[in-house]
């Protein structure tokens, strides 16, 4: 048997493995203070749903990652404090991000998020991390859908130019 056969967690991770998964935690900890502090800009009851639901998926993953990192005597990157919650009406208007700013800010993030979760797949060579990540990945997956219905039926969704040409062959 070699090195890498057996129980996956008994297993080194290798410096990709180490670097971005640390690096994937990182940024998942700043976009729960980031959707912290846009949840007391929205007004809007969906929007605010999506939010939470953002912020328990990265603390759920923030969870099983420092788990992973732990058990492989890495050290964990720093956190901001959790964002206090404020009223939105308290946030003068000019200083408040708008509610179709915090919808394609938190669609542009979940799929950022599946380039990433689809990167660190692929370069693992655990398939417990390769696992925790596809299941990440469908967590996003599942989330940005539904962001993108709500912003199709807000009137929020800015879409690229169409292209409504259709061949004369057809």
């Amino acid at each position: 048997m070699g090195i890498l056969s057996g129980n996956p967690k008994d297993e080194p991770l290798h410096y990709g493995e180490v670097y971005s998964t640390w690096s994937y935690l990182l940024a998942g900890k700043g976009m729960t203070s980031a959707y912290q502090t846009m949840l007391s800009h929205s007004g809007d009851g969906d929007l605010k749903k999506m939010l939470e639901e953002a912020i328990r998926l990265c603390k759920q993953e923030e969870e099983q990652i420092e788990a992973m990192l732990k058990e492989n005597g890495i050290g964990l990157p720093p956190a901001p404090p959790d964002r206090p919650d404020a009223c939105v009406n308290d946030i003068p208007p000019g200083a408040r991000f708008m509610d179709p700013e915090v919808a394609a800010k938190l669609a542009g993030d979940l799929a950022a998020g599946l380039v990433g979760c689809s990167t660190i797949m692929g370069q693992c060579i655990r398939e417990d991390i390769a696992g925790m990540f596809g299941q990440f990945h469908t967590q996003k997956a599942a989330l940005g859908v539904k962001v993108l219905r709500m912003n199709k039926e807000k009137g929020w969704l800015i879409p690229p130019p169409l292209h409504l040409h259709k061949s004369d062959n057809c």
